[in-house]
């Protein structure tokens, strides 16, 4: 099916979504958050001056169509142990040793995409080096995704507001996607930390509305403490909606299934809970139904996404 689906986002989210259509798309596109600071992908920022690779790789490893599964398991190796190698991820390594190579962050990635044997494109947000920046209801300042992913407060006060720094331009092969798209998928994902640094981005709001894509937000299936304590997917949806220009979204696709408690316990230990409905909007239409992957840790199942996708579009 050759419909032009681009996917927005980043972390784990985008690789789901993205893992489920790439099964029935033969045209797909991630638009990927540029914003990490942590871990592996920290460090070389910091050496190396180069954009951040992590959710990069994890785009690039869910659209590898590769026959032998040694490459992608390789792109997601992670080095437990070693001087200097401790915690850092050999994708990672690979791109920045790409970037190197070839003088250019894009060109890095066409390579990363032809030895994975990659069937889209992953496109970062913005070419634009930006960190993400936080404030708290009482003015608390926090620098750095890390430091807002992770909270260094008790949790108890919200993010009132987020932004980048320096301010960042949407990366043009990006905004052709977008405006080129029959749909435009954002989420799942962290909402501040994953979701909002590619809105953020100046032309991203505008790239949104000029589309004739149809519109298709995900929510959450969890809360997390410290990001959105006590958010139902109504507040995300106003969050979304705020930050892409009022009624730009047509569809939100969210999940009604429980899972056990058995499941929910260790998410409970993290202060982390399932997202209830609140007072949900006609518009954008809500799409409601069970979309939970049957598997120890709570994720929305790619299958089940990826064919509710393409029955709206």
């Amino acid at each position: 099916m050759k419909k032009k689906i681009v996917v927005i986002g980043g972390g784990t989210g985008v690789f789901t979504v993205l893992s489920g259509l790439k099964n029935y798309s033969t045209d797909l596109a991630a638009v990927v958050n540029m914003s990490d600071d942590g871990g592996s992908t920290g460090i070389l920022r910091e050496e190396f001056g180069i954009l951040p690779p992590g959710d990069i790789r994890r785009a690039l490893v869910a659209l590898s169509r590769s026959d032998n599964k040694i490459l992608s398991d390789l792109f997601n190796f992670r080095f437990n142990k070693g001087a200097g190698l401790t915690g850092h991820n050999f994708g990672n390594l690979m791109i920045t040793a790409l970037e190197r190579i070839t003088g250019d962050f894009a060109s890095a990635i066409h390579e990363a995409s032809k030895i994975l044997s990659v069937d889209g494109r992953v496109i970062p947000v913005t070419l634009n080096n930006s960190k993400l920046y936080a404030s708290l209801e009482d003015g608390t300042l926090i620098k750095g995704e890390t430091n807002i992913d992770i909270p260094n407060h008790d949790g108890r006060l919200k993010i009132k507001k987020v932004w980048l720094r320096p301010g960042a331009q949407i990366n043009p092969k990006a905004k052709k996607a977008i405006l080129d798209a029959r749909a435009v998928i954002i989420g799942p994902g962290d909402l501040f930390t994953s979701i909002m640094p590619n809105l953020l981005v100046a032309g991203m709001k505008e790239a949104l509305r000029a589309s004739k894509a149809k519109k298709i937000y995900i929510v959450n299936l969890m809360t997390k403490f410290g990001e959105t304590n006590g958010f139902s997917a109504e507040d995300f949806i106003k969050v979304i909606s705020d930050a892409i220009g009022g009624e730009s979204l047509d569809y939100v696709i969210i999940n009604n299934k429980m899972p056990s408690l058995a499941r929910l316990k260790k998410y409970a230990e993290e202060k982390s809970l399932l997202i209830s409905h609140g007072d949900l909007p006609p518009k954008p239409t809500p799409i409601v139904g069970d979309f939970l992957r049957n598997r120890e840790l709570i994720r929305h199942d790619p299958d089940k996404l990826a064919k509710t996708i393409l029955s709206l579009i």
